[in-house]
This record gives structure tokens, C-alpha cells and sequence, in this order.
């Protein structure tokens, strides 16, 4: 990906956003893997640093755990602090209204917080969230691939959300009408994310005719 970089004429689509946050994704695997293992080293800092390929780190001194991390993942951290306007967003507010109401569901189902299905469920809504905001933080379309490929882990994280509900409705963990109501606001906000795409494909096909 690094090659794109050094076009400044090309403009990305939702495709080479994709495999630019998967390679951040990797990269941030890797790197909680070795935090993990060398938590408790003196020269944590550096070896991960070297591990990771971050060279220019290793010749500063004072490195610390939160400047590697910025280092992880540079593009996710919109997500940490996406601009305000995403919050006016009625499919931030609709995604965001549901994982409260979530959390205040499994509140009433005893045992379900911490099964490992109440767990998928609540995690996966409180993902799409995350990952709304910062695709709804561009607000005047400047990267509409971005976008794109920010909704469709939104859409991955909600759809994973409604196989953990459909499998607590099997086992009986939710009654009937919780697991109907919960299954509509799901697919609220699945189905707004599904138009929003469509719409940014079509503005794509507009501006730049693919």
C-alpha cells in the first residue's frame, strides 16, 4: 500500500481502503502480541519497536506504550477522535441509542452479560458504533472509499451482532418479544447502513465514473 502513497493523482476507492485497514489490523494483532509478551520487560518499548520494524523509534529515547500505539494504527485513530459532526448523524444516534438498549436488555437476562453470546452481541454494536463514527466523521465526502469500507466493517460487526442474537434466541436465553425487538432494531440499523453505501457508490460512479 505504500505504493499509493507516492501517487498523489490516484484517488483511493472502498477496495484499497480495505487492505489499508486490514494491514492495520494485522499490524495492531501483532503488536498486542507482543505487548502481551514482553509486558513485564524493562526495554518493552524497544523490543517492540524493533519487533514491529520501527526503526526511527529505536534511535529516540523516552519512547513510551502510548506513542507506539499511535504508530499501530494511524488511520483508526479518527476513530478515537472523529470530529463532532458525526454525532448529529441519525445512523450514528439510531447505532449508538442501540447499544444502550443492549446493555439494558441483558441487564434483565440474568447470566447473559457475561455468556459468551451476550458478549458477541454487545461488543459487535458497540464495533459498528465505533466504526460509524469514523466513517460518518467525514461529513463532506472528501474520502468516499473511507467511508465506504468503514461502513462495511459497521456492517460486518452488525451483522455478526444478529447471528449472537439469533443463537440466544435458539437456546432460549431471550423471550420471544425481546428477541423480536431486538432483531428489528438490528436491522434498522443494518439496513440504513446498506442504503448509505449505495448512495456513496452512486456519488463514486459520479465524480469519478467506476
Amino acid at each position: 500500500m505504500a505504493d499509493y502513497f507516492d501517487e498523489p493523482e490516484r484517488v483511493w476507492d472502498e477496495y484499497d481502503w480495505e487492505r489499508f485497514l486490514q494491514q492495520q489490523d494485522s499490524k495492531t494483532d501483532r503488536y498486542m502480541e507482543l505487548f502481551e509478551k514482553y509486558i513485564d520487560d524493562p526495554n518493552r518499548d524497544q523490543i517492540i519497536a524493533r519487533e514491529m520494524g520501527w526503526t526511527h523509534l529505536l534511535e529516540q529515547s523516552g519512547e513510551n506504550v502510548e506513542e507506539i500505539e499511535f504508530e499501530v494504527d494511524d488511520v483508526d485513530s479518527e476513530e478515537a477522535e472523529p470530529r463532532e459532526s458525526f454525532e448529529a448523524h441519525p445512523l450514528y444516534q439510531s447505532a449508538f441509542a442501540l447499544t444502550v438498549w443492549i446493555d439494558q436488555l441483558l441487564d434483565s437476562v440474568p447470566n447473559s452479560q457475561s455468556s459468551p453470546l451476550g458478549v458477541k452481541l454487545a461488543s459487535n454494536v458497540a464495533v459498528a458504533s465505533a466504526k460509524l463514527a469514523a466513517a460518518l466523521s467525514d461529513q463532506e465526502n472528501e474520502e468516499i472509499g473511507m467511508t465506504i469500507a468503514y461502513l462495511k466493517r459497521a456492517l460486518r460487526a452488525i451483522c455478526t451482532a444478529v447471528e449472537a442474537a439469533t443463537e440466544m434466541n435458539r437456546n432460549g436465553t431471550l423471550k420471544s418479544a425481546q428477541f423480536s425487538d431486538l432483531f428489528q432494531r438490528l436491522f434498522h440499523v443494518r439496513d440504513h447502513i446498506i442504503v448509505l453505501m449505495g448512495e456513496l457508490r452512486a456519488e463514486w460512479r459520479r465524480r469519478y465514473g467506476a
